[in-house]
C-alpha cells in the first residue's frame, strides 16, 4: 500500500477586535455578518480542496489570525467539523489555535477542545500593563491570567504563551520580570519574538528613525539599543534554559516533548495548504498565495475554478481563482530554503536529508560556505548534523546569508 504524504493545514481568521499598533498581519475588525459570510466562504474552500488531497495525511492544523477566538465559536466548530469531514486527519494530529485574552470564555474553550483543538497559543506579549498599553493590546496581565486559568480548567495541557521583546523603553531587567511571571505558570511552550518596526503600522510612524539608529548600533531615544536587545536575548536564553525550557529554534522554547510540530513543518519544508484570506501554501514545490480582498474572496468562493499561472520560463502552474499567484520554486531556491529555514532550528540540518532531497552531497553545493562558516566559528558539524554555533545564532542573519546561491 502506498504511503500517504504529510500535509499541514493553516486556516486564516483575519478578524480582530482592535488592530495592535505594531501589527502588519492581514487582520482587521468588521461586523458579525461579514465574519459569518467569511466563515461560510472558508468552509466552501475546505470542501473544494479536501477531495483533491486524498493522497495526503494531515499531521497538523494551525488556526491563526487575526484573532481566531473573536469569531463566533459555533462557526469555528463548523470549520473544524468540515475539515474532519473532507480531509484525512492523523489521529495524533496537533491542532493549534491562537487566542487572545479578553476574547474567550470558559464555554468557548470547552467547545474548542471538544471540536479537536489540543494546543492553544495565547498572545500575552508582556506581563507589564504599561507595555501592553503601549503595544495597543486590548487586555491587561490580569485578563491574561483569567484566560490561562480557564484554558487549564477546560483541559488544555499544551499551551504556548507568545511574548514580545525589544518593546520601546524596555530593559533586560524589565523583560526578566515578564519571563519570571510566565514561567511560574509552567506553560508547555514559550515563543519570544523581537519587535520589528514594520512599514504601514502606527509604530513605524513613531519609531522609524529610532529603528534605523538601532540597526546602525547608535544610541536610540525610545527603542532599546542594539546592545540592550542583545542583553535581552542572552538573558532570555539563559533564564529559560535554567527553568527547564529547551530552545529548539531561534524564537521558540519548549518543555521536553512540547515543540510545535506545525512550525517545525515549516522549517523543514513540509507540504502545507493555507486556506482563507491571504493564506500561503507550499505544495510539491509550488508556492501559492490567496487573495487579500475579503469581498472578492467571499464572492469567488461561490464558484472556485482552476486557473493557470504563467511562469517566467513560459510554463504554467495550476492554481485557483482564489489565488493571486502560483510560483514554481526553483531547485536553487529549494536548496536555499532548506538551509536557511533548517538552520533556524537548534539541531540544524542533516547531510543525509540534503542528499535524499536533492540527490547530491551538501558539500557539492555548499562546500565553500560550510568551510568559511566553520572557520569563523559560526557553524559546526556533529555526527552528520550541520548547525549554527551560539556565535552563529547571534549572527544568524549574516550566517544564513552565506547560503544564498
Amino acid at each position: 500500500m502506498r504511503k500517504m504524504k504529510n500535509l499541514e493545514l493553516y486556516i486564516h481568521i483575519p478578524f480582530c477586535l482592535k488592530k495592535c499598533a505594531y501589527c502588519d498581519f492581514l487582520s482587521f475588525s468588521c461586523d458579525e455578518k461579514t465574519q459569518i459570510s467569511y466563515a461560510d466562504a472558508l468552509i466552501r474552500e475546505i470542501e473544494f480542496y479536501g477531495p483533491k488531497m486524498k493522497e495526503y495525511l494531515v499531521s497538523t492544523i494551525f488556526i491563526g489570525g487575526g484573532t481566531p477566538s473573536w469569531l463566533d465559536e459555533n462557526k469555528m466548530v463548523e470549520i473544524l467539523e468540515t475539515i474532519y469531514m473532507y480531509f484525512n486527519i492523523s489521529p495524533e494530529a496537533e491542532i493549534s489555535m491562537e487566542c487572545n485574552p479578553g476574547t474567550v470564555t470558559a464555554a468557548k474553550l470547552e467547545k474548542y477542545r471538544r471540536a479537536g483543538v489540543n494546543r492553544l497559543s495565547i498572545g500575552l506579549q508582556s506581563a507589564d500593563n504599561e507595555e501592553l498599553k503601549l503595544l495597543g493590546r486590548i487586555h491587561t496581565y490580569e485578563n491574561f491570567l483569567k484566560t490561562y486559568e480557564m484554558a487549564k480548567n477546560a483541559g488544555f495541557v499544551n499551551i504556548n504563551i507568545d511574548l514580545m521583546s525589544g518593546i520601546p523603553y524596555q530593559t533586560a531587567e524589565k523583560f526578566l520580570h515578564t519571563l519570571q511571571k510566565v514561567v511560574r505558570l509552567k506553560p508547555s511552550h514559550i515563543s519570544v519574538y523581537s519587535l520589528i518596526i514594520e512599514k504601514g503600522t502606527p509604530f513605524y510612524e513613531t519609531y522609524k528613525f529610532d529603528a534605523v539608529k538601532q540597526e546602525a548600533g547608535m544610541q536610540t531615544e525610545m527603542l532599546p539599543t542594539e546592545d540592550e536587545v542583545y542583553r535581552i536575548t542572552k538573558l532570555t536564553q539563559q533564564f529559560l534554559k535554567n527553568t527547564g525550557y529547551e530552545q529548539y529554534e531561534i524564537s521558540n522554547f519548549a518543555q521536553p516533548g512540547f515543540e510545535c510540530d506545525h512550525n517545525v513543518g515549516y522549517w523543514t519544508r513540509e507540504n502545507y495548504l493555507g486556506l482563507g484570506l491571504g493564506a500561503a501554501s507550499l505544495l510539491e514545490n509550488v508556492r501559492y498565495t490567496n487573495m487579500t480582498d475579503i469581498d472578492d474572496y467571499i464572492q469567488r468562493s461561490k464558484q472556485i475554478d482552476f486557473v493557470a499561472f504563467e511562469q517566467e520560463n513560459g510554463e504554467f502552474a495550476n492554481g485557483t481563482n482564489l489565488h493571486i499567484s502560483a510560483d514554481v520554486v526553483s531547485r536553487k531556491a529549494q536548496m536555499e530554503e532548506f538551509m536557511f529555514l533548517g538552520l533556524r532550528m537548534k539541531k540544524g540540518v542533516t547531510r543525509a536529508k540534503f542528499q535524499e532531497t536533492f540527490g547530491i552531497p551538501i558539500e557539492g553545493i555548499y562546500k565553500d560556505a560550510l568551510d568559511y562558516l566553520k572557520e569563523q566559528e559560526l557553524l559546526e558539524i556533529k555526527a552528520g548534523n550541520i548547525l549554527l554555533t551560539e556565535k552563529g545564532q547571534d549572527l544568524s542573519n549574516y550566517a544564513l546569508a552565506q547560503f544564498l546561491l
